[in-house]
């Protein structure tokens, strides 16, 4: 693992006292529409799956057996922000309650979390450590966002089926030429996030 994540933050936390630490990421950040989701993942110690990597190094496939290893051994929350959160809040603070969420949802409550990026949840109740691209070098973090990706991910597939025609089955909402010429084409659906600049645009022109 020396080239990707290991288990150094973890570590330190346990040699501080704590002895149930969490990895926290977000995925959805960027999308036009659809939630954004949050994971909190305590690893155990003997029995990390191997290959663990920021999961946006990873293929597909590779990544779904990994969401499979990990949901088989570790502790794991997966929570979301809504369309309607992330218009109301903006898409920081609704990223930052998902996390929350993520969190508080989990078995056993961690004595530590281990949070991707460099912003600690102001709601976070426990003591936390910001690593900046936690997912590409803590596992826990690592785990998580595998396991945000891959929950999110279902999620858009499954919309994509309700609502045909933005491509969500392969651009996850993601601003793709595509979406956004599907956007001009069929319109604003419910999925969709009004306080982003391109479906805000669009319902400003049609007013």
């Amino acid at each position: 693992m020396a080239d990707g994540p290991d288990f150094r933050f973890e570590e330190a936390a346990f040699a501080d006292g704590f002895t149930l630490v969490a990895g926290v990421d977000e995925v959805g950040r960027g999308p036009l529409a659809g939630p954004v989701t949050a994971a909190a993942v305590i690893l155990d110690p003997a029995r990390i799956p191997e290959g663990l990597q920021d999961s946006k190094k990873l293929s597909a496939k590779r990544r779904e057996g990994l969401y499979a290893q990990i949901a088989a051994v570790a502790e794991v929350s997966i929570a979301h922000a809504s369309v309607e959160e992330i218009d109301r809040l903006n898409i920081l603070r609704a990223s930052h309650l998902a996390m929350e969420r993520a969190v508080a949802g989990l078995p056993r409550m961690p004595g530590f979390a281990l949070i991707d990026g460099n912003m600690i949840p102001a709601g976070l109740t426990i003591p936390a450590q910001t690593i900046i691209k936690g997912d590409a070098r803590s596992v826990s973090i690592s785990a998580a966002s595998i396991m945000a990706k891959i929950c999110r991910d279902h999620i858009m597939w499954d919309l994509a089926q309700q609502w045909p025609g933005y491509g969500w089955e392969t651009n996850a909402g993601y601003p793709s030429k595509s979406h956004k010429e599907a956007l001009q084409n069929l319109g604003v659906t419910p999925h969709h996030r009004r306080s982003f600049r391109p479906v805000h645009n669009i319902l400003y022109q049609e007013k």
